[in-house]
C-alpha cells in the first residue's frame, strides 16, 4: 500500500516560510514608491526654478516631487526641518550657498556635514542695480559720489547675514565704500519697487528681478559679481571688468539628510541631471536668467566644501561670522 502525505494550509505556510529562511532573496520595492517632498527655502527666482525642476524630475523617477515652502531665518527653517526627517530620500532640499553662509552667521543646528549633496542643477549671478534717474554707469561713477559724500548710501538686502547682504558687503568693501554703506532689510523679491521709490540708492538681486525694469529704462544694472558676463544681461561688465576684485556666485542644487542611501542619492542625481537637460528646463533658465549647470554628488561634495572655507573666511573678514 502506497502512502501519501497532503499538506494542509497550515503546514504549506510553514514550509513556504522555511524555504524563506534559507536564503532566497525576497523582493525589494525600488526607490521611489511614493512622492518625494522638496522643501524650498526662498521664494522668488528659487521658487519658481524649484517648480520647474521638481516637474521635470517627476517625470524620470515616476513619483510625484512636491515641493513646499518653509522660508525662514536665511533657509535655517527648511535646513533643520530636512535634518530632522529620515534619511530615505523621501525629504531633500532644494539648497544653495546658504548652506554655508546660515551656519557661519548664526546659531542653527546644522552644517553643510548634515547633508548628503545630490546634485548641484543651476548657478545665478548676482546684480547691482541702482536707479536710472542717479546717472550712475559703472561702478567708478558710484565710488566716486559716494567717496565725495558724507551721505551713507542706503543698500537694500533680502535680510542680514542674507547672501545678498554678504555679497553687497564684499562688493563695496572691495570697492573701498564699505564704511559708507547702510544696509536696508527690504525682504525678497521687492528691490525694483524700492529702489524706483527712491528708499534705497542700490540692491543686488537676480537679474531676472531687474530685466523688465532696465529694458523700460527705469533701472540701471552696473555689473555683476562672477568672472564672466551673463547671457541674460550680455551688455553688463562684470566687477572684475572694472576692476574690483570680486567673484561671487550663487549656485542652487539638492540635498537630502546625512545618511541617506547611496543608490537613493544616484537615483536622485540621475532625475536632475536630466531634469537639467530638459527642454523645459532651458527654457525656464533663458527666461529667468539662470544658467543650468549639473555636477553629479561626489563634485558638487567637494565644491559645498571649498565654498564653506571660502565663506567662513570672508564672513570673518567682514564681521559677519563667528
Amino acid at each position: 500500500m502506497k502512502m501519501r502525505l497532503a499538506l494542509g494550509g497550515g503546514f504549506a505556510v510553514l514550509a513556504a516560510a522555511s524555504v524563506l529562511s534559507l536564503g532566497v532573496p525576497q523582493a525589494r520595492a525600488e526607490f521611489p514608491e511614493k512622492p518625494v517632498e522638496m522643501t524650498v527655502l526662498f521664494g522668488g527666482t528659487a521658487s519658481t526654478i524649484a517648480q520647474v525642476l521638481s516637474e521635470t524630475m517627476a517625470g524620470e523617477l515616476g513619483e510625484p516631487v512636491v515641493p513646499v515652502s518653509r522660508t525662514g531665518g536665511g533657509g535655517a527653517v527648511g535646513y533643520s526641518h530636512v535634518m530632522a526627517t529620515a534619511p530615505d530620500g523621501y525629504s531633500i532640499v532644494w539648497n544653495s550657498n546658504s548652506v554655508n553662509t546660515t551656519a557661519h552667521v548664526g546659531h542653527v543646528p546644522y552644517s553643510y556635514e548634515d547633508f548628503v549633496p545630490i546634485a548641484r542643477v543651476s548657478e545665478e549671478t548676482p546684480a547691482l542695480a541702482v536707479n536710472a534717474a542717479r546717472g550712475w554707469t559703472s561702478l567708478q561713477d558710484m565710488a566716486r559720489e559716494v567717496s565725495a559724500s558724507d551721505d551713507h548710501l542706503k543698500v537694500g538686502i533680502s535680510g542680514k547675514g542674507s547672501f545678498t547682504h554678504l555679497v553687497s558687503a564684499a562688493l563695496f568693501d572691495a570697492m573701498g565704500i564699505g564704511d559708507q554703506v547702510t544696509f536696508i532689510a527690504y525682504g525678497d523679491g521687492k528691490a525694483p519697487v524700492e529702489l524706483l521709490a527712491g528708499r534705497i540708492d542700490a540692491a543686488i538681486q537676480w537679474p531676472g528681478q531687474f530685466k523688465s525694469y532696465v529694458d523700460t529704462g527705469d533701472l540701471s544694472v552696473l555689473a555683476v559679481t562672477g568672472s564672466e558676463r551673463i547671457d541674460f544681461l550680455p551688455g553688463v561688465p562684470t566687477a572684475q571688468e572694472q576692476g574690483v576684485d570680486i567673484d561671487i556666485t550663487m549656485w542652487r542644487g539638492l540635498a537630502a539628510p546625512k545618511d541617506t542611501p547611496p543608490e537613493v542619492v544616484e537615483k536622485l542625481a540621475a532625475a536632475a541631471e536630466a531634469a537639467t537637460n530638459s527642454e523645459a528646463f532651458r527654457k525656464a533658465a533663458a527666461t529667468m536668467g539662470f544658467q543650468p549647470a549639473y555636477a553629479g554628488p561626489q563634485d558638487f561634495a567637494a565644491l559645498i566644501a571649498r565654498d564653506d572655507a571660502f565663506y567662513a573666511g570672508l564672513l570673518k573678514k567682514l564681521g559677519l561670522g563667528q
